[in-house]
């Protein structure tokens, strides 16, 4: 008989992992809710120890490891998340970790996971690279492979999550979860449906990293020629065949969302909700405010981890607030002679917009003799507020574009 992932088993990591891991808290968002137009509760796995879920999983499966696989210390591929879980996990345990990353992975999850005391392998641009070499790397050295999502014990901590939502929300009527490979999901639909069978589960992936979605279309595991995504901890080209068969079994429905709204999801729960969120993270919320799922009733939102790199988190802001209206280019002319310039910022001024920089250049060969071009970079409060700005300065007489 094929061996399945049991609510027994997510209850046993459940005991390992009481004295190791927090039960997150689940949050209801008012903000949420109203958008929706349903109660939504966010499950902060951002703030589990490591940053993300994965130590559950991670740590369950080292604590069953036995003594002579502990002995040769544990390797595992990963994006960083599992890395730092594995890292930290093996630490507690006082054994060896060797972690493969791909080159592309996040500086902070490099550094954080060198910092849990694990030695560190870059190689290749994706997951998958980075896996094939951690194989080839635990048949050398002899180390014991921790698989990141395609393991009992590693699904069996993940499920853990979905233990903790039916205590802390009897009332639950849907689960959203991120998937990228898999496990989390099938851990947290195993202890779901298995404890609460009327709650449904959805799973969200992103539309660049869909294996998942096309297998439970088709029937069939499937795999994707490319894993592109902002979300780098859901970026999987191959879904595991072990999650595949939970997935078949007791998931509802799989759903797709594009990158600009996860973007704009972590933008809003650093803005709204006061959360750093990463990709993956942040992917659940997305679907639930694009109206990719339909809330009948209480929903959970699995926050899945915020191990979000800084600068990419800068690059997000400024691409949300040109999004929203709320950071403008405006272009024109002024006669080249003093007080010109500041008779310009004067009225943006007025309009109580705030300068940021400004470019003026009278050599361009498009540029009138006598004149100068300036190029005005604002802080607006929204696109109303930067119309109301451009009329203004039209009804003073000025040529005004928007870029």
């Amino acid at each position: 008989m094929n061996r399945i992932l049991t609510l027994a088993d997510i209850r046993l990591a459940a005991e390992a992992l009481a004295r190791v891991a927090h039960q997150t808290p689940l949050d209801r968002s008012a903000t949420f809710s109203g958008m929706v137009g349903a109660p939504v509760y966010l499950k902060l796995e951002n703030l589990q120890k490591t940053g993300s879920f994965k130590l559950r999983g991670a740590y369950n499966k080292i604590h069953q490891l036995g003594t002579e696989e502990k002995s040769c210390g544990v390797i595992a591929a990963s994006a960083g998340n599992h890395a730092q879980g594995v890292a930290y996990a093996a630490s507690h345990a006082g054994i060896r970790s060797v972690i493969v990353m791909p080159e592309t992975a996040p500086l902070s999850k490099v550094s954080a996971t060198r910092g849990y005391g694990a030695e560190v392998v870059l190689t290749g641009t994706s997951y998958d690279e980075a896996f094939a070499r951690a194989k080839e790397l635990a048949e050398l050295q002899g180390l014991t492979f921790v698989h990141a999502f395609n393991d009992f014990q590693v699904m069996a901590g993940q499920g853990t999550i979905g233990l903790e939502i039916i205590k802390q929300l009897p009332e639950l009527d849907t689960v959203v979860v991120p998937i990228g490979g898999g496990g989390l999901i099938a851990g947290v639909a195993t202890a779901i449906k298995e404890s609460a069978p009327h709650v449904r589960v959805i799973g969200v992936q992103a539309s660049g990293a869909d294996g998942m979605a096309r297998s439970k279309a088709c029937g069939a595991l499937t795999m994707t020629e490319t894993a592109m995504t902002i979300a780098d901890g859901i970026a999987v080209k191959s879904p595991g065949d072990l999650a595949f068969e939970v997935v078949k079994r007791y998931v509802d429905d799989i759903v797709t969302i594009d990158d600009e709204a996860i973007a704009a999801a972590i933008l809003m729960l650093l803005e709204r909700a006061k959360l750093m969120v990463e990709g993956a993270g942040a992917i659940g919320l997305a679907a639930l405010l694009n109206g990719k799922i339909f809330a009948r009733g209480p929903a959970a939102c699995l926050i899945s981890g915020g191990n979000i790199d800084v600068n990419f988190i800068a690059r997000i802001i400024e691409r949300g607030l040109v999004k929203t209206g709320r950071r403008v280019i405006i272009t024109t002319r002024v006669i080249d002679r003093p007080g010109a310039l500041q008779k310009l910022l004067a009225s943006i001024a007025a309009c109580r917009g705030n300068v940021l920089y400004v470019h003026h250049d009278r050599i361009q060969h498009d540029v009138p003799l006598g004149q100068a071009k300036v190029q005005v970079s604002l802080e607006t409060r929204d696109e109303g507020h930067t119309e109301e700005i451009l009329t203004a300065l039209q009804n003073e007489g000025y040529c005004v574009t928007k870029n």
